[in-house]
């Protein structure tokens, strides 16, 4: 493809089939606010431009029925109709998450880094209210290349994690709260003022924008 080759779609979307060779990784569907048939009709044009991998993130079932052929998961909310290949290269990322309710937003992460082909080990469970559970696994979390952190409420975790880990640390502040966790802004305030170096935040809930700041660390890392 040339540079600028995006195929325009005015009744659906404009996709950018020239993504992968200008950032490295192809145009990824956001499928909250699109109809089925648009994510389906997106997926099948991925595909058939050679994209790798393809997928839609924030699906519900009625995504996934109208594109059979992927493979969704409805915990992360991801449907993927192409994986690429197992890279062993650029290392492992530790998806933690601080508890069980955080999950969604940790299992998107999960669920496009394997998209991309990046091992991963996912730690659910693991929050500063029982604070052994997260130091009972310092050995997984000392082993990863990128920690990827997800927390609500109070959102300490990450602190914690970068306080006992040398690789960087990327935290996903969620929306998991009572009524002053402000549908996580408190948890965004909290891992932005964290007294501990080497922590980048992305947005609230942002499991797929975390996975991708993970993706770009490990293959900074092979320049």
């Amino acid at each position: 493809m040339t540079s600028g080759d995006v195929r325009p779609r005015p009744d659906l979307a404009r996709l950018d089939h020239d993504r992968a060779r200008r950032t490295g990784e192809p145009e990824v569907v956001y499928g909250e606010h699109k109809s089925p048939t648009t994510v389906a009709t997106l997926l099948g044009e991925l595909v058939a431009g050679g994209s790798v991998p393809v997928l839609a993130t924030r699906c519900s079932p009625g995504h996934a029925a109208a594109y059979p052929a992927g493979e969704y998961d409805p915990v992360a909310r991801v449907l993927v109709a192409r994986v690429a290949d197992p890279d062993p290269g650029p290392g492992t990322v530790v998806v933690a998450c601080a508890g069980t309710s955080d999950l969604p937003v940790a299992a998107e992460a999960v669920a496009v880094l394997r998209a991309f082909g990046i091992a991963v080990d996912l730690l659910a469970d693991v929050g500063v209210a029982g604070v052994h559970r997260v130091l009972a696994e310092t050995d997984r979390l000392a082993a990863a290349s990128v920690c990827v952190v997800v927390a609500g409420m109070e959102a300490a975790l990450p602190t914690v994690v970068a306080g006992l880990v040398a690789c960087p640390v990327v935290g996903v502040p969620t929306s998991v709260g009572y009524g002053a966790a402000f549908d996580g802004l408190a948890a965004l305030l909290g891992m932005l003022n964290s007294c501990a170096p080497g922590i980048s935040v992305v947005n609230i809930d942002s499991g797929f924008g975390a996975a991708m700041v993970a993706r770009r660390i490990l293959l900074a890392g092979r320049r």
